[in-house]
């Protein structure tokens, strides 16, 4: 490492740190209570049943949560991957935004609605769109996406920067005796090493999962195209067939997977003569990663199902690696602690900044102060 490059990669780790930081923190702040967002959202409480493998009718569960909504459309089902509940969306349209679905849930086994909050509301919807978006929808995302670049250039410099660090200290030391910057420093890149891999992980798999709305995007002008031609299906608005059949017809063709999510025709995730439903394995890694069928509305017979892209499938697979969702508690309460220790890392780059800034101001107006006696 010459001084010339050494120069270079302190003025990367120095801009691309400041220019993102609180955008960092403010991620890592409003991400530290998204990993429980579980224990912390809506919970239903659930009875218990004498015959759990009994199905309740869903076409009886959406024609009650239309009466409850005049004129309303039901655009989607979505099916808990833990719980036997369905949630079951009204909009004013079948492309109304999500935040402006009401949700009403059911228990899938006796089709008894549950009292649960709206998930669209209270303080878990309010730090998922921080931490996603900023509410400011796509733009927010890919902004916040070119924020986890910046941090992932910090990252990259501050690793190249221990290494000469490293070679004048034995490993974890703190510099007691010295002053209060250099006890701060030795502390910022000892936790920075140690949280190294786990910060490089969560923040690629966040800039991933800035990129959610330009892969969907994707997807549906390319394979679901793709499928649904392969059955023009009937026009919208003849014969669609009970939601009931098109359920049991797909989870005939795909055995041993589970149905999270069914997109009625007309809604951005199907076509207009088309159901889509979204089926996922039984295993922590393909729990997380969707398998779509496209289903004809007015036989319900499934037209196709395919494996999803490769660049949907790495988004699917870095949403629960950038939360810990996928090693139940043990593991999100690891990530929080690390979370933690980020947030900490984050701070202490601030103030190391500020005292180095304000240590070069005290050196210039000093030099200030003496030339100015000088030539009285």
């Amino acid at each position: 490492m010459t001084a010339r490059r050494l120069r270079w990669w302190s003025w990367v780790h120095k801009w691309s740190s400041l220019i993102c930081t609180i955008f960092a923190l403010l991620l890592c702040l409003t991400g530290l209570p998204l990993i429980f967002h579980e224990e912390l959202g809506p919970n239903p409480a659930i009875d218990k049943v004498a015959a759990p493998g009994i199905r309740a009718s869903v076409d009886t569960m959406i024609a009650e949560a239309l009466a409850e909504r005049p004129g309303e459309v039901v655009p989607y089902l979505f099916y808990d991957r833990e719980k036997p509940i369905v949630k079951i969306p009204t909009a004013g349209s079948m492309t109304s935004a999500p935040d402006t679905f009401f949700y009403k849930v059911f228990d899938v086994r006796t089709g008894k609605a549950l009292s649960a909050d709206q998930p669209n509301e209270g303080f878990i919807y309010v730090m998922l769109r921080l931490h996603a978006d900023l509410f400011a929808g796509i733009k927010g995302m890919l902004f916040l996406g070119g924020m986890g670049l910046l941090l992932t250039a910090s990252i990259v410099s501050g690793m190249v920067l221990y290494g000469p660090f490293a070679r004048r200290l034995r490993f974890g030391e703190i510099r007691k005796r010295q002053s209060n910057r250099l006890r701060w420093l030795d502390l910022h890149n000892l936790l920075g090493i140690i949280t190294l891999a786990w910060f490089g992980i969560v923040t690629l798999t966040g800039v991933i999962n800035t990129l959610a709305a330009p892969i969907e995007l994707m997807w549906q002008s390319n394979q679901l195209l793709d499928m649904a031609a392969q059955n023009r299906g009937q026009a919208q608005g003849d014969r669609k067939a009970p939601v009931d059949l098109v359920l049991a017809n797909v989870r005939a063709a795909v055995p041993g997977m589970t149905v999270t999510t069914l997109a009625f025709p007309g809604s951005p995730f199907s076509t207009p003569t088309h159901y889509a439903a979204f089926l996922t394995g039984d295993t922590p890694l393909t729990s997380r990663i969707l398998k779509p069928a496209i289903i004809d509305a007015a036989s319900g017979e499934v037209v196709v199902v395919r494996d999803m892209p490769w660049y949907a499938t790495a988004l699917f697979v870095s949403q629960p690696l950038h939360f810990g969702d996928y090693g139940g508690l043990p593991l999100k309460i690891i990530w929080a602690t690390l979370d933690i220790v980020t947030i900490f890392i984050l701070i202490s780059g601030l103030y190391l900044w500020l005292a180095k800034w304000r240590s070069g101001r005290a050196v210039v107006d000093a030099v200030g102060t003496a030339s100015t006696e000088a030539s009285r």
